[in-house]
């Protein structure tokens, strides 16, 4: 099973160690399932965990071995554009669905109620789905 994780995903991950995303993240590295991701998202952890809100509460060796851990999933160098008329709300989480698209992921597994992700439900075969009910449905 292929599966892209969202970044807000990953984040809540290190940042509650045992709560759903956590989960989910242990669950990959007990190869439970294959993790898809992309230069575009690793760089934007990198970003995102310098953000000066989390810069208190996440360790950058955890970010830095969250990070390397990545690299050996299944890593998309470039991305395919997407069909005509698939999109975000927010054009920054594109990305995601340009990854589930170009691997042929089973899910795409987001918390980000606002870029609209949850409310289209698919794209394609994969799965759009909340961290909880990626739990439910798959592990």
């Amino acid at each position: 099973m292929r599966v892209v994780l969202d970044s807000n995903v990953l984040i809540s991950a290190l940042l509650s160690p045992h709560g759903v995303a956590d989960t989910i993240y242990r669950a990959w590295q007990k190869d439970h399932f294959d993790l898809v991701t992309s230069a575009i998202q690793l760089d934007e952890l990198r970003r995102a965990s310098r953000y000066p809100k989390f810069r208190d509460v996440l360790q950058p060796h955890r970010v830095g071995a969250m990070i390397n851990n990545m690299q050996r999933s299944i890593v998309l160098d470039t991305l395919p554009a997407l069909p005509e008329g698939v999109g975000a709300e927010d054009p920054n989480d594109e990305f995601l669905l340009a990854m589930a698209w170009a691997s042929d992921a089973d899910y795409l597994v987001t918390g980000d109620h606002r870029a609209g992700l949850l409310q289209r439900g698919n794209l394609g075969r994969t799965r759009i789905v909340a961290p909880a009910a990626f739990c439910a449905q798959a592990l």
